[in-house]
């Protein structure tokens, strides 16, 4: 899931992540020389990853947020064999009953991820590691896999039979596995603006792919602008742009990860129900939220959902809202995104 040594094709490959959500800078009239941002920009979780810092010129924020990103990675990834999500998929951690013992934010992130799975009667699932493992959108040769091994994986998808007690995670069944990847950036961005915040940065940028968290907002004074990728579009190409602060900026959707077999897409967001793409109309669903683990969840979520759902679901909660996006190229908003 995090490989170094595959920067060059995947950097390539995830291009267009990249650019779903790029914060759009523009030019400051009078700024003096110490005025200006400071960036840094690294391959981490299997992205690339942007962070920009205002009217500091320390540069050990930068380093700071990055060792966050390999620490975390360390936790959250599905298939580096030295974390911790890897160690409790294949049974290698210490255990206490019938659990396995974990960090207190791998606990924490299993916890919210359950909670979705909760708050959308399961079409969001982080027990759906079985079936993404069988997909490789990352291969030079991507392909459907066999349907008789994606019917026997999907068997073992059921947040239902996972529990979090305190530090222990349980698993009701055998062969079941979590996938962290449809919440894990949220949450890291989350963690990253903490940091930034403790450390007395109260204007900045976190951009993960895709997933952008604005901290204030630019210069003290003016709003930042977040563009939304035209989906399938040439990359930087905006089907809209927002004025954000202080808010989470996040998109899914169809044009981000996919191949094609025997004329058909074949894109990465998996319906747990079938094990197979979701096919529902829809081509991208951009959150705005204030923290930026509920964004990444949601935008799984309502895309899996479908408009009609993803919409009501969206109208029940506070300060939150999504534009839904089809693929004969409408626009859905919910009743407060800025038009």
């Amino acid at each position: 899931m995090f490989l170094q040594r595959q920067y060059r094709k995947v950097r390539k490959r995830f291009l267009p992540i990249i650019m779903s959500a790029a914060v759009i800078f523009s030019g400051c009239i009078g700024c003096t020389r110490s005025q200006e941002p400071i960036s840094r920009t690294d391959f981490k979780l299997n992205t690339v990853v942007t962070v920009t810092l205002y009217n500091t010129t320390d540069t050990s924020l930068l380093d700071g947020c990055m060792e966050l990103c390999d620490r975390y990675e360390l936790l959250f990834s599905r298939t580096n064999p030295d974390s911790e999500l890897y160690k409790l998929n294949h049974g290698l951690l210490p255990r206490s009953g019938d659990g396995q013992i974990v960090s207190g934010e791998t606990a924490e992130l299993i916890s919210l991820g359950l909670s979705y799975g909760v708050l959308s009667n399961g079409a969001f699932d982080i027990t759906i590691a079985p079936v993404s493992s069988l997909w490789n959108f990352s291969s030079d040769t991507p392909a459907v896999p066999d349907a008789t091994l994606l019917s026997k994986a999907k068997t073992h998808v059921d947040y239902r039979k996972v529990s979090v007690e305190g530090n222990i995670v349980t698993f009701a069944e055998e062969n079941m596995s979590i996938d962290l990847g449809a919440i894990a950036k949220g949450y890291i961005a989350d963690r990253m603006r903490d940091y930034l915040l403790e450390n007395g940065i109260k204007n900045a940028t976190i951009n993960l792919g895709g997933n952008v968290l604005c901290i204030g907002n630019k210069n003290g004074s003016t709003p930042y602008r977040v563009g939304i990728q035209k989906p399938f579009a040439p990359q930087g190409e905006s089907l809209t742009a927002l004025s954000v602060t202080d808010r989470s900026v996040v998109s899914s959707g169809t044009y981000e990860r996919y191949f094609k077999q025997d004329d058909t897409l074949y894109h990465h967001i998996l319906d747990p129900k079938t094990g197979y793409p979701c096919q529902n109309y829809l081509t991208g669903v951009t959150i705005l939220s204030e923290k930026s683990v509920d964004g990444d969840a949601l935008s799984t979520t309502c895309f899996l959902l479908g408009s009609q759902k993803g919409l009501a679901l969206i109208e029940s909660l506070p300060d939150t809202e999504a534009l839904f996006i089809t693929e004969y190229g409408n626009l859905i908003y919910s009743s407060g995104f800025p038009k």
